[in-house]
């Protein structure tokens, strides 16, 4: 196919992506209000807004549920994009960096669900995180070479 037929389409590649980003930060600093309300040990600590535990847990919820959907909907538009571009899958390390970001956030929000009610949910959650920072930052960068190729 021919490249302007798929601008719209790294378009919302790029939003997708910014968004990913953002929602990763925010899971992050509602995920530390969370840590720091847990151990706070009867010290008082207060949340932003005048908020509850519950209500950041709520927050923080929206978030990773924003974060898979968008995550998802990049692995899509990649899939479509190069297959449509280049007619296979494949050209960089970008398509594995990609797919280890989509299954680090499907363990990460699979975890989070268990975290009530199982012990070992919350290490490997936040592990997880922790390894998705790398993750994003390899996707990042691949994803910038491959942009490259589409610029003029």
């Amino acid at each position: 196919m021919n490249l302007p037929s798929f601008i719209w389409l790294w378009k919302i590649a790029a939003w997708s992506m910014g968004l990913s980003l953002l929602a990763y930060l925010l899971l992050a600093v509602t995920g530390f209000w969370m840590l720091r309300s847990r151990t706070s040990n009867g010290t008082p600590f207060i949340l932003p807004f005048g908020w509850g535990t519950s209500q950041v847990r709520s927050l923080h919820y929206l978030m990773g549920g924003s974060m898979v959907s968008l995550v998802l909907l990049l692995l899509f538009i990649g899939i479509i994009g190069t297959l449509g571009h280049f007619g296979s899958l494949g050209h960089s390390s970008h398509l594995v960096a990609g797919l280890i970001v989509v299954a680090l956030v499907v363990v990460s929000a699979i975890s989070a669900t268990q975290i009530p009610a199982r012990r070992w949910a919350r290490p490997l959650h936040v592990g997880t995180n922790i390894i998705l920072f790398i993750a994003f930052a390899w996707v990042s960068f691949s994803g910038w070479i491959v942009v490259q190729k589409y610029l003029p």
